[in-house]
C-alpha cells in the first residue's frame, strides 16, 4: 500500500467511525475537514472504499441497489452507504495508536492531528515531538542550503527559499506551544471530528469550523 493510499484509508475509517455515510458525503467531509484531500477524485476514493470492503473493514448497506458513481456528467449519487465493521473499528484504533516516523511526515501528521481528540495523550506527545524533530532536521538542511547557494541565486529565488524556511520555523514554534500545553496537562478537549470543542467544552455546530491545521497548511504568511 502506498503512503498516500494509507493516509486515505486512515481518514476514511476515522470519518466513518462517527457515522455511516455514502461516498458523496464522505468525499465532502474529506474536502472540508482535511484540506490536503481536495485533490482526491472519485476515481481515487471509490477504489479505496472497495478495498476496505474487501478487507472486511467496511460494510455496504443496500449493496443490491443499482450502483451509479457520482460524476460531473450524470450528477447522480451512489445509493450505497458505508459503515465500519467491528474489524474496521479495531483497524482504526490500531492506526490511531501509531506514533512512528510515518506519523511525522507531512500528510500523515495532518491526519493524525485531525484525530487527536480521540488519541491517547502519550501517543499525541510522541507524534508531536517526532514531528518537531523531523522539522528541526529539515530546518538545518534548509539553512545549510541557503548558506551554500546564496551567491549563485538571484534575489527572487533566495526570497522563495526564505519563505519556505519561515514556514517551517513557524510550524516548529506552533509545535513547541502544543507540546508545552500537553506537558502542562492543559490539552484541548477533543470531540468527534467535525465538532471541534469550544473553550467551555461544548461542541460547535457542524460546519462552523474546520479542525485546526498545522501552520504550513494555512494560506499566507504571518
Amino acid at each position: 500500500m502506498s503512503r498516500r493510499s494509507g493516509v486515505l484509508e486512515f481518514a476514511v475509517l476515522g470519518l466513518l467511525h462517527d457515522a455511516p455515510m455514502h461516498g458523496y458525503e464522505l468525499r465532502k467531509r474529506l474536502n472540508v475537514l482535511l484540506g490536503s484531500f481536495r485533490a482526491f477524485s472519485y476515481g481515487t476514493l471509490y477504489p479505496c472504499l472497495k478495498s476496505l470492503v474487501a478487507q472486511g473493514f467496511l460494510v455496504e448497506d443496500n449493496p443490491d441497489s443499482e450502483y451509479v458513481p457520482a460524476t460531473a456528467l450524470n450528477g447522480k449519487r451512489s445509493k450505497i452507504v458505508y459503515r465500519l465493521s467491528p474489524e474496521g473499528k479495531e483497524r482504526f484504533e490500531q492506526l490511531l495508536a501509531e506514533s512512528g516516523p510515518d506519523a511525522w511526515e507531512d500528510e500523515h501528521f495532518g491526519v493524525h492531528f485531525a484525530f487527536f481528540g480521540r488519541t491517547d495523550k502519550a501517543v499525541r506527545m510522541r507524534v508531536l515531538e517526532g514531528r518537531r524533530s523531523r522539522l528541526e532536521e529539515r530546518l538545518e538542511r534548509m539553512r545549510s542550503s541557503i548558506a551554500r547557494t546564496r551567491e549563485r541565486f538571484d534575489d527572487y529565488t533566495l526570497e522563495l527559499q526564505r519563505h519556505g524556511l519561515e514556514s517551517v520555523e513557524r510550524e516548529v514554534r506552533w509545535l513547541n506551544e502544543l507540546i508545552e500545553t500537553e506537558r502542562a496537562n492543559r490539552g484541548v478537549r477533543g470531540g468527534p471530528l467535525g465538532t471541534p470543542q469550544t473553550s467551555d467544552g461544548r461542541g460547535q455546530e457542524a460546519g462552523s469550523s474546520d479542525p485546526p491545521r498545522p501552520p504550513h497548511d494555512r494560506p499566507g504568511r504571518s
